[in-house]
């Protein structure tokens, strides 16, 4: 059934330029019982589910909660146990008519709202709105407190606005207004048959999505975009847009991708219409939708570009190609010291694709460096990375083991499967930090706590990872050209993982051995934040690997080979852990930089222009390499 075994996170939704999917009550029932099949642990649609269900309806609905009244979804948003017993009969048997009556409300609560955003259009706005204001609101308790809540938000957007200049400024604010539009007329769709597929399709995003925190259903259009995400690659002509109302300004140019190679297209052209059909007052991802296609087929971009104070009309023709985003996959620099450098490499995500992967380029990149250099150190960044495909985090983990047990997965059943690296061969064996922070997760969270496990690296970090232990296989069939379902996909969650001490990562995080916070330092991001979180356990330890899960005949095969030059539990940096921690105390503690860093994560409101100025500075980063400094001269 599901071809992809991945983890990852962190995947927008919208139904935006989404076609919907071409399914029916009985595919919902269908789907949903596969789903089941394959989970960890919900096995069937009962009272305790429907709940869930109808909250993340609800949500999905108004998920601003800027439409719905309290009293009038009190009914579906505090049920009766007997209302949700009733439900979860006639989800058994296709039926949804619940859901449809919600719908219904909402589709009364849109033109409620759109008389008073009329009514509001020259009420003054009140002033010095905190964000904690509307943080985490429940349902409005009526019409006045809904206008009031309409009133707090429009002035944090127009406060928001008002640090651009004035073209920028109106076009924010009508693109506020745009997208609101687009989505009121998406959930009000006129044919009858639409609005069943609607329906149906977020009762089954608000199912899924109630089983566990990551279990979730596609549409079409958002399987593709997600199998794009976790390969960071496509198809299409390589530049970044962004709507302007007017058209779509290309604000940069991908290196090495098809509109670089000579085209003509430049930065700051504004494309109008793509193969002469005008793409004024589409959604952006319309728009990017039409510039996508096959490989080696051309397209044609009508775009206007500024020259002096008029703008020239050129056409622009395109040959589409493979579109790799590099900078969103591995990045690297140097840093002299002593006789060498200390190699700074990002790695912020886990792809594989016909051509690359994160562990050959990672490979690739330490290689890279030395031939030039001699590598004194290494940090290993994953602060941004929020996870990926699973057998790259066992690649990746090693290029810096020996041999032996990286990562064990219990599936559904209760099976324990152990993923083993198997080649003797290191890219690197020297001095290691694995640099995290609370968006580290999932892959990043195997390779991070592997690694400490065995001793082979130093982690450093915020207090906690995110906390993601769990795997989900996805449906889409990669043998099949990538061809997407037109009832959509689903991943789901089929059990967890455990590292070779036989921790998991789940809820908790990995603790770093020296904790140096960073900007997501007082975040409340992570697993122990998110809805319908699986708890955490443990496995034994499986540091002297018996090869108990491998068939005994396979085992006696490959025993005498495999158990060669095994990867031992080190303490040649651990050793020098208290000095370490004490010097990297001392430093922060001391250095006014940082200490202003640290006191402006704790405002409550965050000024976002000097979070930029902190960020780029990265004082994280800054002291894990006077870590690595200290940790080679002790090495000495």
């Amino acid at each position: 059934m599901c071809k992809f075994l991945f983890l990852a996170i962190f995947f927008v939704f919208s139904l935006e330029a989404a076609k919907l999917p071409e399914i029916t009550p009985q595919d919902v029932v269908e789907t949903l019982q596969t789903m089941m099949e394959a989970h960890v642990a919900c096995k069937e649609i009962n009272a305790s589910l429907v709940k869930k269900t109808l909250e993340h309806f609800l949500e999905e609905l108004d998920p601003t909660k800027t439409y719905l009244l309290k009293s009038e979804i009190k009914p579906w948003a505090e049920p009766s146990d007997d209302l949700c017993e009733t439900i979860s009969q006639k989800m058994r048997e296709g039926d949804f008519s619940h859901f449809k009556q919600i719908h219904s409300l909402m589709l009364n609560a849109i033109q409620r709202r759109q008389v008073l955003e009329k009514q509001q259009a020259d009420t003054p706005l009140p002033q010095h709105v905190l964000v904690s204001e509307i943080k985490d609101m429940d349902w409005a308790v009526s019409e006045n407190d809904l206008a009031e809540r309409l009133l707090k938000i429009k002035s944090l957007q127009v406060t928001a606005a008002e640090k651009f200049d004035s073209d920028a400024r109106e076009k924010i604010l009508l693109r506020i207004a745009k997208h609101r539009t687009l989505r009121e007329e998406e959930l009000a769709v006129l044919t009858e048959s639409d609005r069943e597929k609607l329906i149906l399709t977020f009762v089954l995003k608000a199912c899924a999505s109630s089983f566990d925190a990551h279990t979730a259903y596609f549409t079409p259009w958002e399987a593709t975009q997600f199998v794009i995400q976790l390969q960071q690659r496509l198809f299409g002509i390589g530049a970044q847009l962004r709507d302007d109302l007017n058209g779509f300004t290309v604000v940069k140019i991908i290196e090495g991708g098809p509109a670089s190679r000579n085209t003509g297209l430049k930065e700051n052209d504004r494309i109008i219409a793509i193969d002469g059909e005008p793409v004024v007052g589409l959604e952006i991802t319309e728009a990017v939708e039409h510039v996508r296609g096959e490989e080696g087929t051309a397209v044609s971009l009508t775009v206007l570009r500024p020259v002096g104070d008029k703008e020239e009309m050129l056409e622009i023709e395109i040959i589409r190609g493979e579109v790799v985003i590099k900078e969103a996959r591995i990045e690297s620099k140097s840093i002299p010291f002593g006789d060498g450098v200390i190699a700074h490499i990002s790695l912020h995500s886990f792809y594989q694709d016909p051509l690359h992967s994160s562990a050959f380029d990672l490979f690739e990149e330490i290689q890279k460096i030395q031939k030039d250099h001699t590598i004194k150190g290494l940090i290993l960044d994953l602060r941004s990375n929020t996870g990926g495909i699973l057998p790259q985090a066992v690649a990746v983990t090693g290029l810096f083991i020996t041999k032996g047990i990286v990562c064990s997965i219990k599936d559904n059943y209760g099976l324990i499967e152990h993923l083993r690296d198997i080649d003797s061969r290191t890219a690197y064996d020297g001095p290691l930090i694995v640099l995290t922070s609370k968006a580290s997760a999932s892959a990043s969270e195997i390779v991070a706590q592997t690694l400490q496990d065995y001793g082979r690296a130093i982690l450093v970090g915020d207090e906690h990872t995110y906390g993601k232990g769990t795997f989900q296989t996805f449906t889409l069939d990669s043998s099949n050209a990538g061809k997407v379902n037109p009832k959509g996909e689903f991943k789901v969650t089929r059990g967890k993982y455990y590292t070779v001490s036989g921790k998991s990562p789940q809820l908790i995080g990995v603790t770093p051995d020296i904790i140096v916070p960073g900007f997501y330092s007082t975040a409340d991001i992570g697993e122990r934040h998110a809805k319908n979180p699986l708890e955490n356990d443990s496995i034994n330890e499986n540091f002297n690997d018996d090869l108990s899960d491998v068939p005994p005949m396979k085992r006696d095969q490959i025993s005498w080979l495999y158990r060669f030059n095994l990867q031992p539990k080190l303490k040649n940096f651990t050793r020098h852990l208290a000095t370490l921690q004490k010097n990297s105390k001392s430093r922060v503690e001391n250095e006014q930089y940082y200490q202003s860093f640290l006191s402006l994560l704790n405002e409550n409101e965050v000024k976002q222009e000097l979070a930029e100025v902190y960020t780029k500075m990265d004082p994280q980063l800054h002291e894990t390499i006077n870590i690595m400094k200290d940790l080679i001269l002790l090495m000495k």
